[in-house]
C-alpha cells in the first residue's frame, strides 16, 4: 500500500460529510480533484470503501473502519508537528472557539495578529447559533465562546470585548410611516425576527415587552445575514446589531430609523468555564487580549459608522 496523508485527509472528510461536493468545499479543492484522490485511495483496497445509491455516496462498514484509522493517523501527525514546534520553543496547540453567528463580524479582528505571531497554533472556530455555542461551552468542547448575553446557569469567567449596539433598520428605499409615537410605529412596521434563542431575538423581545408592543412579526430567519438580505430586499424591518451592517449603512443600502429607546446595548464577551484547565495556548491568548484589546477596538471599531 502506498496511500498518502492527503488521501487519508480527503477520505476522512468524505466520510464525515458523506458528500464529495461538501468535502471539496470544506477542503478548498475542486470536486474532480477529490474524486480522483478517492479513486486512487480506493484502488489500494480489495474491499469497497464507498458505495453509490442514486446520487448519494455511502461509506461501507469497512470504509468506516478505515476512516477511523485515518482520523487517528492524522491526529498523530498533528501531535508530531506540535511536539516538533514545542521542542523549538514555539507556542503550539489548538485554540477552539465557538462564536454566535453575528460574532463573525467581531471575532476575526481579535485573532489575526495572535495567529500571525504564533503560526503553529491551529484555530478551530465554529460559527453557529447561540444554543449550540452555549452547549459546546457547557460540555467543555471549546476553550472560549463569544456571546452577547451570558447564560445564568454556568459558572464562567469573562472578558468584555466590545459594546454591541442594536438599531431599528430598514431598506434605504423603503418609506417609513410618519409618526413620532414608538408604539404606533412599531405596530405598523412588518418586523423580521431572528430564530428563538438568538441573543438578538432575546434583546429585541425584551425591548418589545418593556414597551408593551404588539409587533407585526412577518417572518423568522436563522442568521443575521439572512435577516440583513431580507431587510435590504424590502421584506420588512428589524432590530439589528450595528456591527453586522456597517458596510450596508455606509453604502446607502440600509438606513437606521431613529426611535426613542434605541440603540439597545449589550456587550460582546469572551467567556470560558471557571476552573478550566489552562493550556499554554489558552493562557497566551488571554495575555494577548489583555495587552491588545483596546488597540484592536481603536483600529477597527472606532468610529463605528458614519451615522
Amino acid at each position: 500500500m502506498n496511500y498518502t496523508l492527503n488521501q487519508l485527509q480527503i477520505f476522512l472528510k468524505i466520510s464525515q460529510t458523506e458528500s464529495i461536493t461538501k468535502a471539496a468545499e470544506e477542503l478548498h479543492l475542486t470536486q474532480p480533484a477529490v474524486s480522483i484522490q478517492l479513486k486512487n485511495f480506493q484502488d489500494q483496497f480489495d474491499i469497497a470503501l464507498t458505495e453509490h445509491i442514486g446520487r448519494k455516496i455511502y461509506i461501507t462498514e469497512f470504509g468506516k473502519q478505515i476512516a477511523k484509522a485515518a482520523e487517528n493517523i492524522i491526529k498523530e501527525v498533528h501531535t508530531i508537528n506540535y511536539q516538533t514546534a514545542a521542542f523549538k520553543g514555539l507556542l503550539t496547540g489548538k485554540l477552539k472557539i465557538s462564536v454566535v453567528s453575528t460574532g463573525k463580524y467581531v471575532m476575526p479582528y481579535f485573532l489575526t495578529d495572535f495567529l500571525a505571531n504564533n503560526p503553529h497554533v491551529e484555530l478551530v472556530m465554529d460559527v453557529t447559533n447561540k444554543t449550540k455555542v452555549i452547549k459546546s461551552l457547557e460540555k467543555n468542547e471549546v476553550d472560549f465562546a463569544l456571546v452577547s448575553i451570558l447564560p445564568q446557569n454556568l459558572s464562567l469567567e469573562k472578558i468584555d470585548l466590545l459594546e454591541n449596539k442594536l438599531y431599528l433598520v430598514g431598506s434605504a428605499l423603503k418609506e417609513i410611516p410618519s409618526t413620532n409615537d414608538i408604539k404606533d410605529l412599531l405596530e405598523q412596521l412588518p418586523l423580521i425576527y431572528r430564530e428563538s434563542g438568538s441573543g438578538t431575538r432575546v434583546t429585541m423581545e425584551q425591548f418589545m415587552g418593556r414597551h408593551q408592543l404588539n409587533a407585526r412579526k412577518t417572518m423568522e430567519l436563522t442568521s443575521n445575514e439572512a435577516v440583513k438580505q431580507a431587510v435590504m430586499a424590502g421584506l420588512g424591518f428589524s432590530i439589528m446589531p450595528l456591527i453586522g451592517i456597517r458596510d450596508e449603512l455606509a453604502f446607502g443600502k440600509l438606513k437606521i430609523i431613529p426611535i426613542k429607546g434605541l440603540p439597545l446595548k449589550t456587550t460582546w464577551q469572551i467567556a470560558w468555564l471557571k476552573n478550566k484547565k489552562i493550556s499554554p495556548v489558552f493562557a497566551a491568548y488571554l495575555d494577548y487580549l489583555d495587552q491588545h484589546k483596546e488597540s484592536i477596538i481603536s483600529q477597527y471599531f472606532n468610529p463605528e459608522i458614519p451615522l
